[in-house]
Order: structure tokens, then C-alpha cells, then sequence
């Protein structure tokens, strides 16, 4: 090999997925050189983080021995050859736990790679470890009884955000090049705002569920329920996407398209930081592109219809895989009292105040045929109305919070949710492809970052848009407080 280097910790961390893997291919950097550096990485700031909850390394270290011995010639067709990735606890790996964070589920192996997985491995990733999440995905806080909970790296006593949480702070200390999480409610989207990394929301049915622990049941879940990257810059989020659905995108035009930044002149909570950062976003682009500053269509509905559709079962299938398969009747309530007072059951209090919740806010019939009709008649609206659109929002209307308060705003029986979550909610209950993207940090040295949708089919142009506004603002700045 020639022209072998041993990088610096700073400078390989730094980098995204394209680069170690152009590194790679030019022969500058060993697989192993690579790898190691991850591994010692993650040993030194994961104590504090617990962002990885089942490591893989002795295999990792093996894989990249002999992806170095055995160079492929033909390795243009393995764009990720030899790059370090996690994979959120969620997904199957072939002899790792999936678990949903559940006790009674700690001993449960996958026997094959989820799909998802496996296209990034037929790519020539490596899969270090997996990393942590809300019970059975279920809140926006990565914290469960059987892992416990996920901190912030840039601020220990707050949250990581969820349910891929401990892939937005393991990406946000650099940990790993790259990684994949799922979101039906945020859980992409929320923890790269709140770590500043970057996440890519896939469309309503673009990506199987398969391999998913758990897999939504119910056909209006099926369609927010969604999988994607997280990492370190736009065209690794493009990169990776490529890779899972198997087609290539080329960068779009957007001289035909009119950019909705939404207007801070709204109701509801923002803090200033983000209005700011939506004004300055809006003021860079009008220089080159058509810009309106408007709400879209249903932007109001879409809070409690998101937490609706969340409801149509009551949370039954979540119930039974959380309670094995028993019959579970009164003994939801019996055990949030004694796991709120007495904190000694095997369910997280989170998770259970969630199945509440849905019980209590589950629909009737007449309301259910109520929302399906909203559905269809929202998704001709949007189709129309956004067809030469794309939309910017903010992500959360605060940098990260100590941990819990966010789910008591999303969680409270006072439907405080409706406040807080329209941003999210709005490319859920509509099934819209989101990129998001980190540009700035507040006055605590906390990441914001906006959200980049528009209509299926329109992921080029949001990948487009989403390196003219990296290129701009601050983007990816890794968290370096741990290194050694």
C-alpha cells in the first residue's frame, strides 16, 4: 500500500462517509487504520454518552483485515468499502440483539440483516455496534429499562432526543462515519436537530419495514413509519439513500421551484434563535431563488392528526409485544402507578404513559372514517399545492432540553403536543421526504437545525437544496469535548 498515513483522531472523525471512503479507494488510509480509530473512540466517549448499546468490534476489526487483503477491482461499485457505520438497535442485525429496549426481550437474536442493513453491507460497510433508542420506539427520549438512558454530547444533562437517539449523539461525537434510524413522529429528524448531525426522513412507503423492530400494523401508521440515514453532511445522506433504494439521483435545477420558508410569524412557540435562522435562511436564498414565506396546507391539522393516527388501535400491537403476549387488561394502569412511584417494574415509565395515552385518546369509528377521508383529501391538496415547492420548517421549537421535558411536551394530557409538534407531525402524517440539516448553535452552544421536504419524488431537489444551505451556515461541527 501506498502513501499509508495514520490521520489524526480530530481529522478522521471530522470526516464523512464520502471522504474516509475516497481515503479508502486511493489507498491513503488502511481499513483497519480506520476502524481502530472508531473503536478506541467510542471505548473512550461512550461511558458518557451510552450511546452504543451492543458493540461488534473484535468481528469489525476482522471484517476490515480482510477487506484490506482482499481489495476489490471493481471497487467503484462498493461505495461504502470499509466505512465504520452504527445501525440503531431497532433494525436486525444477523447475530445481534433487537430488543426494543425490553427486559424480557434482552436475549433476542436476529438471525438475518434486515434489508435496509444488508444493502449497506452488500456496499462494503461495517457495522461497529448498535446504538440506543426509546422503548420499542416509542418516545422522543432514547431511554429504556434494559439500556438505560442517552445523553446529549453537548450537554450531558440533556436529551439526545428520540427515538434514534443514540445515533444522533454517537454521530455528533463523530463515533462513527455514518448511520441509520427510523422515525414515525421525528425520530430521525428530532435527534439530529438535537446532537447536529444531519438525518434524511424517507418518503411514505419508500423503504420496507422488514427487519424493523417493531413494524407499524395499522395501514395510516404504515404510511408515516419511515427509515433513513444520519451522518455528517448532505451527500452522505444522498449517498446512502442511493444505496438503500438502489437508484442514483443527479442534482436538480431549482431555478423551477419556489422554496417556502415558513414565516416566524406564527402561532406557536419558537424560540428566537430559530427565527432568526429561518430569516437568514430566507434572506440567502432570495438572492438567487423564488421564495414565499407562507404556512401550507393543513399545517394547523396535522399535530393532532399525527397524534390520531398514532390512537386508531389504542397502541395495541405496542402493548402486547411490551407486555409478552399477556392479557394486559388493568394491569397497564397497576404497573405506570407502581413503576411512577416506585420506579421497580421492567417497563419505563415513558413507554407507559405512551400506551395510556393512546388508549385515552383513541378515536371512535365515526372520527377513524373521519381521518381517512382528511387523508385523501389532504394528500390532492398537497399534491397540487406543492408540486413546485419545497418547504422549509424548523425541527422543534427549542435546541435539545434536559431530559424528560420534552416528552412531558409531547406527552401531557393537557394536548400540549398540538403546540409542539407541527413540525414534525407535518411530514409524518403526510408522508413527505425530510432532510435535515444543522446550521447554527445558540447562545449555550446548542445545534439547530432546519428541515428541508417536499412532495415523494422530489429527494433530488431536496438534496440540492440541502448543499447550497450546508455550503452557506455553520452545518456539521463535530461535539469534541471527549477526546482523549
Amino acid at each position: 500500500m501506498n502513501n499509508k498515513t495514520t490521520p489524526s483522531l480530530t481529522d478522521l472523525l471530522n470526516m464523512d462517509a464520502t471522504a474516509i471512503a475516497q481515503k479508502i479507494r486511493k489507498k491513503e488510509l488502511t481499513i483497519e487504520q480506520i476502524t481502530k480509530t472508531y473503536i478506541e473512540h467510542i471505548q473512550h466517549v461512550n461511558p458518557a454518552l451510552n450511546a452504543i448499546v451492543e458493540e461488534r468490534f473484535a468481528a469489525a476489526l476482522a471484517e476490515a483485515q480482510e477487506k484490506d487483503k482482499k481489495f476489490p477491482a471493481d471497487i467503484e461499485n462498493y461505495p461504502l468499502y470499509g466505512v465504520p457505520i452504527t445501525v440503531k438497535e431497532s433494525f436486525d442485525v444477523s447475530g445481534m440483539k433487537t430488543t426494543g429496549g425490553l427486559i424480557h426481550l434482552k436475549d433476542r437474536i436476529a438471525t438475518s440483516d434486515a434489508p435496509i442493513v444488508k444493502k449497506l453491507k452488500n456496499a462494503g460497510a461495517i457495522i461497529l455496534g448498535k446504538t440506543n433508542t426509546a422503548t420499542l420506539c416509542y418516545a422522543q427520549e432514547s431511554d429504556n429499562k434494559l439500556y438505560g438512558r442517552t445523553n446529549n454530547p453537548w450537554d450531558l444533562k440533556r436529551t439526545a432526543g428520540g427515538s434514534s437517539g443514540g445515533e444522533g449523539s454517537i454521530l455528533a461525537v463523530g463515533g462513527a462515519a455514518a448511520g441509520i434510524g427510523s422515525d414515525i413522529g421525528g425520530s430521525i429528524r428530532l435527534p439530529s436537530h438535537f446532537n447536529g448531525v444531519f438525518g434524511f426522513k424517507s418518503s411514505k412507503y419508500s423503504i420496507s419495514n422488514e427487519g424493523h423492530f417493531p413494524g407499524a400494523t395499522v395501514p395510516l401508521q404504515q404510511r408515516m413509519e419511515s427509515y433513513g440515514p444520519m451522518g455528517k453532511s448532505t451527500r452522505d445522506m444522498q449517498l446512502m439513500y442511493e444505496i438503500i433504494i438502489g437508484e442514483k439521483l443527479t442534482d436538480e435545477d431549482l431555478n423551477d421551484l419556489t422554496i417556502n420558508v415558513l414565516p416566524t410569524n406564527i402561532p406557536y412557540p419558537l424560540n428566537d434563535t430559530t427565527k432568526h435562522l429561518l430569516n437568514q435562511v430566507a434572506d440567502f436564498l432570495e438572492e438567487s431563488f423564488t421564495v414565499q414565506r407562507s404556512m401550507p396546507p393543513y399545517f394547523e391539522e396535522s399535530s393532532e392528526l399525527w397524534q390520531e393516527i398514532m390512537s386508531l388501535d389504542g397502541s395495541e400491537s405496542i402493548e402486547r409485544i411490551a407486555f409478552n403476549d399477556e392479557p394486559s387488561t388493568g394491569r397497564l394502569v397497576w404497573t405506570y402507578l407502581r413503576e411512577k412511584t416506585r420506579k421497580n417494574t421492567d417497563w419505563h415509565r415513558y413507554l407507559l404513559w405512551a400506551l395510556l395515552g393512546s388508549k385515552l385518546f383513541k378515536p371512535s369509528k365515526e372520527k377513524s372514517k373521519s381521518i381517512k377521508q382528511t387523508i385523501v383529501d389532504g394528500d390532492k391538496q398537497l399534491q397540487t399545492d406543492l408540486n413546485d415547492q419545497l418547504l422549509i420548517f424548523p425541527i422543534y421549537h427549542t435546541p435539545t432540553q434536559p431530559h424528560g421535558d420534552v416528552f412531558a411536551e409531547i406527552f401531557s394530557i393537557r394536548k400540549t403536543f398540538k403546540q409542539y409538534m407541527p413540525y414534525l407531525a407535518y411530514a409524518s402524517v403526510w408522508g413527505l421526504p425530510a432532510l435535515t440539516v444543522p446550521l447554527t448553535f445558540d447562545s449555550e452552544n446548542l445545534p439547530i437545525a432546519l428541515q428541508i421536504m417536499g412532495l415523494p419524488g422530489q429527494e433530488s431537489h431536496i438534496f440540492t437544496l440541502g448543499k447550497v444551505l450546508e455550503k452557506q451556515f455553520t452545518s456539521y461541527v463535530r461535539c469534541d469535548t471527549y477526546d482523549a
